[in-house]
């Protein structure tokens, strides 16, 4: 379908590792979640009609969750189809409304952020849709893990981003780049609950691995103090190399001399290689290694 626009048929997990205070939307907030932000911000209501709404405030948390799919995915929809003037005149009423009740209460987390992305993105509907998804707010070291066909926003921050191999990426909102709504409300997956956030299994005093719950690729995270050395040993597939921080030295093999590395190198391990990696005297040094997941080669 489209493959002007979608070039391959590849799916597309991905996972971010936070360097920093970072912050995202992604998957859709629970029931009793949406419910609470179908009171709380009318203007999704005035989008959509009464009767998107009354149906999703009808449902219970032991109804068939695939009626409650069908009901979300076709208020999402109505929502996401909704005029340009239709939307441009909810967003200034979500405004006026934010900026006036925050003189007299404290905003929540979620209405801050839609004042923060209106004045980016105006008039957009992002701004709005924004209240159907989970704000996950990480720490440096904690990763979040994206399932293909989940929706998905990073809002700032800095990560190392490790996704399978498509080029594919289907935009609806908060974006100048080419948006297909009709495409992202079709294949979204409409399941709902907070993300799982990964904190990494340490390997050894040195190495933390993120396992992600499919099989194209895990992260590795290394961390050397400075003078300190780490052999990296051999495994089965091949590895891609970034070098966030620091620098030092790394050798492929005994029979090689060691090569500098230092801030913003990447380097291609072939499979089955061991490879050593060695700390500068004067700081540390810190690097990451995407490779295919562990469990590919069980």
């Amino acid at each position: 379908m489209r493959p002007n626009v979608y070039k391959d048929s590849n799916h597309k997990p991905e996972m971010a590792i936070a360097l920093s205070e970072f912050k995202a939307l992604c998957g859709f907030v629970s029931l009793e979640e949406l419910k609470d932000v179908l009171t709380s911000v009318p203007e999704i209501g005035e989008i959509v009609g009464d009767e998107h709404v009354d149906r999703i405030m009808t449902f219970k948390e032991t109804d068939a969750c695939e009626e409650i799919k069908i009901a979300l995915q076709s208020i999402y929809t109505k929502l996401m189809l909704a005029s340009q003037e239709t939307v441009s005149e909810q967003v200034s009423k979500l405004m006026h409304r934010l900026n006036a009740e925050n003189k007299d209460r404290i905003l929540t987390e979620k209405e801050q952020l839609a004042l923060q992305l209106e004045k980016q993105y105006p008039s957009d509907i992002g701004v709005i849709s924004a209240f159907f998804f989970n704000y996950v707010k990480l720490i440096p070291g904690e990763a979040l893990s994206i399932g293909a066909n989940e929706p998905h926003a990073y809002i700032s921050g800095e990560c190392i981003e490790c996704m399978a191999t498509s080029d594919n990426v289907v935009r609806a909102g908060l974006t100048p780049k080419y948006k297909d709504v009709q495409t992202l409300c079709s294949m979204l997956t409409y399941k709902q609950g907070f993300p799982e956030v990964l904190q990494g299994t340490p390997l050894n005093d040195h190495v933390s691995r993120y396992t992600p719950p499919f099989d194209e690729f895990e992260v590795d995270r290394i961390s050397l103090p400075p003078a300190e050395s780490l052999e990296f040993p051999a495994i089965p597939g091949p590895s891609i190399f970034i070098v966030v921080a620091g620098q030092g030295s790394m050798q492929m093999s005994s029979t090689t001399a060691g090569e500098m590395i230092m801030e913003g190198n990447a380097f291609f391990v072939p499979a089955k290689n061991e490879i050593k990696f060695s700390a500068g005297v004067s700081g540390g040094l810190q690097l990451y290694r995407a490779g295919v997941n562990s469990k590919f080669f069980d």
